[in-house]
């Protein structure tokens, strides 16, 4: 070991559970040159400000409160708004790939979770409750109300593939040590779906998740890999269904030409998969979309339908989800841009400053515009200085601060400050919204894709 660093000591649950003695972990790490060491510890030091639990309190998006549990979310205006941008983009682009939209219940009766198998292998990791003596399960995931909606009609093969997506709230009981803001919590929402097709199908059905996905993080600039996980030691199914689902995967990624590892023995119970790791700017990856291949419970829930042939046939489960869980994700996407969103998804993308009272009225008149025009916009008349108002929303990293003075009032026009600190000659209203408008249409990020060693 040439450079070596104890980073910090903290408590620590053995195995993660708080009812356990409390352990003193301590960090340290090693590397082979000083000027890796000194590398890593810049990126460390960027990670802190990156912190999405710091910039969640300080952009007001969310907040975690003790008197509601630990590991539930509370959403504040801000937040909700930036996943709600999130979701409806979402949406239409499910619409537009040929996608329903579904919603099932949050409690399912065990006897369901058995015939699962869920209750066998993932029970404690569910929380239960009863109704009129008879016992439900919280969802921990959305696959069983979307085969009990395949099941409601008879199907023909020229009705498939179905595709039916959720975005479905679910519990899972986590231990309290391993709780992390947003990264590892006990109440998420998924953004899945669930894809039933005959066995021909299947090989198009799983590279149109995956261009899906690809879409997506060049969407959001992230760079990522792939990573197929096999049968694990405790499994549903025959080898037989687990070969052939394992070999529908890993055609669809050679047909794509797309690189991937073997992750041995980290399948789900039921099938395997292809997860998606994202990076980020510092190089961290994170578990996004999967895509898992599933003959088993299409068999436990006796999924059919009637084919060319005018016979029964047994369909294949496409579980897949593109972002993962909205909450980790959004922890991420806070972290990647330092909480400053590329416009179109940035919770408040303007805001109007009047320099002093008098010029409250034309100020108004431009809240208004920008409102009619849909620009999500506050304004700021408060009898404070323009130094300090300018200050204060640079440091909510909102994309534009538009000042009103006597100039701006008199020719109805503002005078637009970026949030990186570049101020922009006088315009009008309409010349503004052109301007923000192309950045919303084009989706543009504002963020380099990686931190380099000098930005760091």
């Amino acid at each position: 070991m040439k450079a070596f660093k104890l980073l910090n000591v903290a408590g620590a649950y053995w195995r993660g559970d708080e009812k356990n003695k409390m352990l003193q972990r301590i960090y340290g790490t090693s590397f082979p040159t000083r000027e890796a060491l000194d590398e890593y510890l810049r990126l460390l030091e960027e990670a802190k400000k990156r912190d999405h639990r710091v910039l969640g309190r300080k952009l007001d998006l969310f907040a975690f409160d003790e008197d509601a549990g630990a590991g539930f979310v509370i959403y504040h205006p801000r937040g909700m708004r930036l996943r709600t941008l999130i979701e409806d983009w979402e949406k239409k682009e499910h619409f537009r790939r040929g996608y329903q939209i579904v919603q099932g219940p949050t409690l399912l009766k065990k006897e369901l979770w058995m015939r699962s198998g869920h209750y066998d292998h993932y029970k404690d990791n569910m929380y239960f409750t009863k109704i009129d003596d008879v016992e439900y399960g919280v969802k921990p995931m959305n696959c069983l109300a979307h085969m009990l909606i395949y099941r409601s009609h008879l199907r023909s093969f020229r009705d498939l593939p179905q595709r039916y997506f959720e975005l479905g709230v679910v519990h899972r009981h986590e231990k309290s040590g391993v709780l992390n803001g947003l990264f590892r919590v006990r109440c998420f929402t998924q953004d899945d779906a669930h894809i039933l097709c005959t066995e021909e199908q299947l090989n198009d059905e799983v590279k149109g998740v995956i261009r899906f996905v690809q879409d997506t993080m060049d969407m959001f600039g992230f760079d990522y890999s792939l990573e197929l996980s096999t049968k694990p030691e405790k499994a549903i199914g025959s080898d037989e269904l687990w070969e052939k689902a394992t070999n529908a995967l890993i055609r669809s990624l050679e047909d794509l030409g797309l690189p991937y590892e073997i992750n041995e023995g980290d399948g789900a119970f039921y099938g395997p998969k292809i997860d998606v790791k994202l990076r980020d700017c510092l190089g961290r990856e994170w578990q996004c979309a999967t895509v898992q291949c599933d003959f088993t419970m299409p068999e436990r829930f006796d999924l059919e339908y009637i084919g060319s042939d005018s016979k029964p046939h047994r369909p294949v489960m496409i579980h897949r989800v593109i972002l993962g869980s909205m909450e980790r994700f959004l922890g991420v996407l806070i972290e990647h841009f330092a909480g400053a969103f590329p416009t179109w998804i940035a919770p408040v993308q303007a805001v109007v400053m009047t320099i002093s009272e008098r010029f409250e009225a034309a100020a108004a008149k431009v809240v208004e515009r920008l409102r009619e025009a849909d620009i999500r916009v506050e304004p700021d008349f408060r009898n404070e200085t323009i130094g300090k108002k300018i200050r204060e929303w640079q440091g909510q990293k909102v994309p534009y601060m538009l000042i009103v003075g006597e100039k701006e009032a008199d020719a109805g026009a503002v005078a637009p400050r970026t949030r990186s600190g570049e101020s922009l000659d006088m315009m009008s209203v309409d010349a503004f919204l052109e301007r923000i408008q192309a950045e919303i249409d084009e989706k543009r990020l504002d963020q380099p894709k990686e931190v380099t060693h000098s930005e760091a």
